[in-house]
């Protein structure tokens, strides 16, 4: 069946805006923020011990962030958002209900 048959109209959806925000195939601010410590801690030590420590963790750290942004891009925000929900909400009639 094509669109005459049915009515119906058809519009594309572009990828671009649907697309989630990845830094090397892992979620953006948590990639920058490893990467920001991980420098640090170069900076602040100045060894080489150091220095291949801080890419060693970093290095791993982007591919767990990796394996997590495989499974789920928007994981960091749903972990964040089920922290803030409550374990047991009272049964009030809104939430401006005085306690």
């Amino acid at each position: 069946m094509s669109d005459i048959d049915t009515g119906l109209k058809t519009h594309p959806i572009h990828r671009a805006l649907s697309r989630p925000n990845l830094l090397f195939g892992a979620d953006r601010e948590l990639v920058l923020l490893t990467g920001l410590v991980c420098v640090i801690l170069i900076f602040v030590v100045i060894t080489v011990s150091a220095a291949l420590l801080g890419i060693t963790a970093w290095t791993l750290i982007v591919a767990i962030l990796r394996t997590m942004a495989k499974s789920d891009p928007q994981l960091r925000k749903v972990y964040l958002r089920h922290i803030r929900h409550q374990a047991v909400y009272r049964a009030t009639s809104s939430a401006f209900t005085l306690r």
